[in-house]
């Protein structure tokens, strides 16, 4: 900060944009339902992620926020007038993946395909490079940290595949909280940059999104947020269309898991708009300008 900061009368620093993505995919490709939902039933089920997307077009657009949207590779080949319409609203266009398979179902040659196919469509579909990538599931981890790798052979700008937690299907949970540079077993380098946490008791809690942001009281999420912004880096939040869709088909799938996956889809829209009215939001790739290769390593594919 500069002495001009300090002087008496002087404009308050500007807190730094967090980062909100949203990935884009129907309410039936969830993980959860995978197991009684077959990728080949998926054409018979009715689509409604046209009409959250537009919910969620007209609130950022209400308050002039861009966000990173996260597409997957079925979605752009099914319903591209709708990836059409993410992109002509100013949005960043990054991949999730073909057919949100986790990447330990994939291997890497499988995995080398899926980056490809997918990154083709979208390009071709919106005329944006695309440089991110998001696993589904958050599902790169120590076991298929090659993926790191990959991505850095394929040429991505940035990941947001690791969790810093524990979980009963992914994290890592000593893997840093905030930006770092991600280090694959083969020497691969890429920034990685992880959903919102915060740390409590010696363990990382979640706060980032998804599940969390339903289930946790906003004023929760804010002040993982301000904590953020008190350590120096920008908070990752990030959400899917169909979370804002209360009246969508249950789902076969245990009952632990339909309660996780449809807890206050109600309250999804609100809280969110809660949000954007308090905090300054942004794109992954926007937020990037200043990272320095100086940003902390991290060597995954090796517990600790």
């Amino acid at each position: 900060m500069s002495r001009q900061d300090c002087q008496p009368g002087a404009a308050a620093p500007r807190p730094p944009a967090h980062m909100l993505s949203i990935d884009v995919e129907e309410y039936f490709q969830v993980e959860a339902a995978a197991a009684a939902v077959s990728r080949d039933d998926w054409s018979g089920f009715p689509k409604r992620l046209d009409r959250q997307v537009d919910r969620l077009l007209q609130l950022l657009a209400d308050r002039h926020v861009a966000a990173t949207f996260f597409i997957l590779g079925w979605v752009a080949r099914h319903e591209p007038a709708v990836v059409r319409r993410i992109a002509d609203a100013g949005h960043e266009i990054a991949s999730h993946g073909m057919d949100h398979q986790m990447l330990g179902q994939l291997g890497p040659e499988r995995f080398r395909r899926d980056l490809a196919d997918c990154r083709r469509l979208l390009s071709d579909l919106t005329g944006q490079p695309v440089v991110g990538y998001r696993a589904p599931t958050f599902s790169l981890t120590h076991r298929t940290a090659w993926a790191l790798d990959v991505l850095a052979e394929a040429g991505f700008v940035y990941d947001s595949s690791v969790f810093p937690i524990h979980h009963d299907r992914y994290g890592v949970p000593e893997a840093p909280r905030f930006p770092h540079q991600a280090v694959g077993p083969g020497g691969g380098e890429i920034l990685e940059v992880p959903p919102l946490t915060v740390r409590l008791m010696r363990v990382n809690w979640p706060l980032g999104g998804g599940g969390y942001l339903r289930l946790l009281p906003a004023r929760l999420i804010a002040h993982g947020l301000r904590r953020a912004e008190r350590e120096g880096w920008q908070g990752m939040i990030y959400l899917h269309p169909w979370e804002l869709d209360p009246d969508q088909p249950v789902l076969p799938m245990s009952r632990p898991a339909r309660w996780r996956h449809r807890v206050n889809l109600k309250r999804t829209s609100r809280k969110l708009a809660w949000l954007l009215g308090r905090f300054r939001f942004a794109p992954v790739s926007s937020t990037l300008v200043g990272f320095a290769p100086t940003l902390r390593r991290f060597t995954y594919g090796v517990s600790s």
